[in-house]
């Protein structure tokens, strides 16, 4: 049809062309052919010059391997956000599961076209107002392979892909934080306050944490590493989960008056173990694209320590559940599998393979068990886990990479860490903190009992299994 419509207009074109000449007798062939050759040598100036390979750091032909990869690395880590999806509805009660695929639809959503309007030219800065520490700017920049401007692409071409498969492939980044936000906080946070929060954190706060690494700010400058966001992603996510939390209080039920801790459990197992194998299939891409090439040794390595991080976290997660609870626990073995792959994140170029499996994944795992004990008894209601494997197994996997790396940038992986973690849990207390003050951030106790889809979206997932009004008995709501 676009074709067809093109050559209707070509050819209305050419017939108002030919009645004009018809028409004149004063425009003659010689003219026409003098004012084709000008337009044609218009078209000739503007249109950008060949790029001239022989100036770049890399091949034509390993240009497009490279380039494709972080394509393809930037798909991996887009289906992530699928499996969030999954995991936080499955681990939560069926009346809330509306409002939670809602909340994980809109949050790429809004990360990605943030990421477009300011937070690329605030992570990747060509300028700072305070030197290493903020810049601010607005749109994608750059041009790309077909810029014709070589100085605009100088960057992307030395790395090997386009300023766009860049631009992809960090912006699929930028909206991870907020989900690990979204599932601490479920069941109980109001909609648009949420979402609000969101365009501000995954806008303002993740670009400008991320630029003091990635962006070659002063962490960078300290020599501090993160190879694909162990703190700059998942530590900085982790605490505004825990300060939203905190704020938020605890779901109706969840503890007792004598301090009991009351499980509420999740609706759907199936999903919550659909949703993490996404995730670690999506895994491959988040770190395995961090590799920034497509070089066949660094990348099949980073793969491998992955993996293996990911088994080690699993199964220590999964066996000391067994020991400690008396039953093998599935949501711990899935949210073991997490942390050993938020553990490995900041470093899967570091370790050897037994580090992987045993340093990092299974520590990993075993941190993420004892984590969430710990936050129950303090009463911070964590519905998913999100602040154990985010925030706690974020801040031990920085640290990893000096421990089985370079012990002595252990004070700068400690102080990168911390400073990230305490910018981010200020800056979502801050904004909650307002939130609360002035719209409310948590919903109705009646609202609450009967289900944020019904509530939020006069919907429910489940429409031939739920009834209207839902209480639980074993989260002690009735």
């Amino acid at each position: 049809m676009k074709r067809r419509m093109n050559g209707i207009m070509l050819l209305g074109m050419l017939g108002v062309l030919g009645l004009g000449l018809l028409g004149s007798e004063t425009v003659h062939a010689q003219d026409v052919v003098a004012q084709a050759s000008q337009a044609a040598q218009t078209v000739e100036a503007a249109a950008p010059a060949a790029f001239d390979w022989s100036k770049a750091e890399v091949s034509e032909e390993m240009f497009t391997v490279n380039n494709l990869w972080i394509m393809i690395a930037a798909m991996l880590v887009f289906i992530m956000h699928l499996g969030f999806a999954m995991v936080e509805s499955g681990l939560t009660q069926a009346k809330n599961t509306v409002n939670i695929l809602f909340k994980n639809t809109m949050i790429p959503m809004i990360g990605i076209v943030m990421f477009a309007i300011c937070g690329w030219q605030m992570m990747y800065p060509s300028e700072w107002i305070a030197d290493g520490v903020f810049a601010f700017g607005f749109g994608i920049g750059g041009g790309g392979i077909y810029s014709g401007d070589y100085e605009g692409v100088t960057a992307a071409y030395n790395v090997g892909y386009t300023v766009w498969t860049d631009f992809l492939f960090q912006a699929m980044f930028a909206a991870t934080c907020a989900t690990i936000v979204s599932g601490a906080v479920a069941g109980r946070v109001k909609l648009l306050p949420f979402l609000i929060f969101t365009v501000l954190f995954v806008g303002i706060l993740y670009p400008i944490t991320g630029s003091w690494k990635w962006g070659g700010g002063w962490l960078d400058a300290m020599g501090f590493a993160d190879f694909a966001g162990s703190t700059l992603v998942h530590t900085v996510g982790g605490a505004g989960a825990l300060a939203g939390a905190m704020i938020l209080g605890p779901r109706i039920g969840k503890y007792g008056r004598d301090g009991s801790v009351h499980p509420i459990p999740g609706h759907s197992m199936p999903l919550a173990t659909i949703g993490v194998f996404l995730l670690w299939f999506g895994w491959f891409g988040f770190n395995g694209g961090s590799e920034l090439s497509a070089n066949a040794g660094g990348v099949s390595y980073v793969l491998v320590t992955t993996t293996l991080a990911a088994c080690g976290g699993g199964l220590a997660c999964a066996v000391i559940s067994w020991i400690f609870g008396g039953k093998p626990d599935l949501s711990m073995a899935l949210n073991g599998i997490l942390a050993g792959l938020v553990g490995i994140t900041a470093g899967p170029d570091t370790p050897n393979w037994i580090e992987a499996i045993v340093g990092i994944g299974a520590v990993s795992g075993a941190l993420c068990y004892f984590s969430v004990i710990f936050f129950d008894k303090l009463k911070i209601d964590d519905p998913v886990g999100a602040i154990s494997v985010h925030g706690v197994c974020g801040i031990y996997g920085t640290l990893c990479v000096a421990l089985f790396g370079d012990i002595s940038t252990f004070g700068v992986q400690l102080l990168g860490a911390a400073a990230c973690f305490a910018t981010a849990f200020i800056f979502a207390a801050i904004v909650f903190g307002l939130l609360k003050a002035t719209m409310g951030i948590r919903v109705s106790e009646e609202e609450e009992l009967e289900g944020l889809d019904l509530g939020e979206h006069d919907m429910a997932a489940y429409p031939d299994f739920q009834r209207t009004y839902i209480k639980s008995y074993e989260a002690g709501e009735i």
